[in-house]
């Protein structure tokens, strides 16, 4: 047998090297996880695309019904109502945050004593914004006897019920959703941090003032956290539930003002026992933020700009 044979027959015959043997150590970790990502995610994913097309009460056994469920969404008033609901909620409520956490993150950025404590103060918001507890709270705060109307009754003007007043209940929700800024704050401030302080050192010397390095120099460069923060907060904005449900008692408000999508979704599922059709309610929603989302991407192209 000649040298090159015999080479590749040792070759052939070596055992496991040291990366094989770390590559099975590792996916025999990670099998946990996949066993997980199987059973509590992709397997109810599934599922549900599966309900979509069935007629399914939680206690019959489901049974096929083609597009049915998608074609009674044409003529569901209250579904178009919680739509306009919730676009309404995500248009006002999430540019709104969005500033409100950019100019915070810019007055952080100037160097204040203390920064972490603030910046641990602001983001606080944001981890107790979608619990229970601070939906009760908000509900408190603006009902009739709220802390809202004791403070403009020291003003002497009479407050009224902000949560049970059809043309407000909606607004205390985009209220809510604003003053969990912490997130998108805490992310921006790091943005901030990034850009190189030769710009303004440049821009100052060419005589540009504050507004013009804001407009010229920190938007461009923040442009791309700014469009991550866009999107994951339209999101947000999109599965927003737990607000909408505990504030409204999980009726929608008065006259369906704060019916969101979700809550419907909900009511339809564990309040009417049509599963088949909040299913279908469920994907049309997973459509809407993917088209979102999609639209987002598309017109990143003509706004961000990235420092290569």
């Amino acid at each position: 047998m000649s040298a090159l044979g015999e080479l590749q027959r040792l070759r052939g015959a070596a055992p496991a090297t040291p990366r094989k043997r770390d590559n099975k150590a590792a996916y025999l970790f990670l099998l946990p996880w996949f066993a997980g990502l199987l059973l509590f995610t992709a397997g109810p994913i599934a599922a549900s695309l599966a309900l979509g097309f069935t007629d399914y009460n939680l206690i019959q056994a489901p049974t096929f019904n083609g597009l049915d469920n998608f074609i009674r969404m044409l003529g569901d008033e209250r579904l178009h109502h919680a739509l306009g609901v919730t676009f309404f909620y995500v248009v006002v409520s999430v540019p709104l945050q969005l500033a409100c956490a950019l100019a915070l993150a810019l007055l952080l950025d100037r160097g204040l004593r203390g920064l972490a404590f603030y910046r641990s103060v602001f983001y606080l918001p944001s981890l107790l914004g979608s619990s229970v507890a601070i939906a009760v709270l908000w509900r408190q705060i603006f009902g009739a006897e709220g802390l809202v109307n004791q403070l403009l009754a020291t003003f002497g003007i009479a407050g009224k019920g902000w949560i049970s007043d059809p043309s407000t209940a909606l607004g205390t929700l985009v209220v809510l959703n604003v003053w969990t800024f912490g997130a998108p704050m805490v992310i921006f401030l790091a943005g901030l941090r990034q850009i190189p302080a030769m710009y303004y050192e440049a821009a100052a010397t060419d005589g540009a003032g504050k507004g013009v390095q804001f407009w010229r120099i920190t938007l461009p460069l923040l442009s791309p956290i700014i469009f991550f923060n866009l999107v994951l907060q339209i999101i947000h904005a999109f599965q927003s539930f737990t607000q909408a449900f505990v504030v409204s008692g999980g009726s929608g408000g008065p006259s369906d003002s704060t019916l969101f999508y979700t809550l419907y979704l909900y009511q339809r599922g564990f309040g009417n026992f049509d599963m088949g059709y909040a299913s279908a309610l469920a994907w049309l929603l997973l459509v809407i933020i993917a088209g979102f989302t999609a639209i987002n991407f598309w017109a990143a192209k003509f706004w961000v700009t990235y420092d290569d």
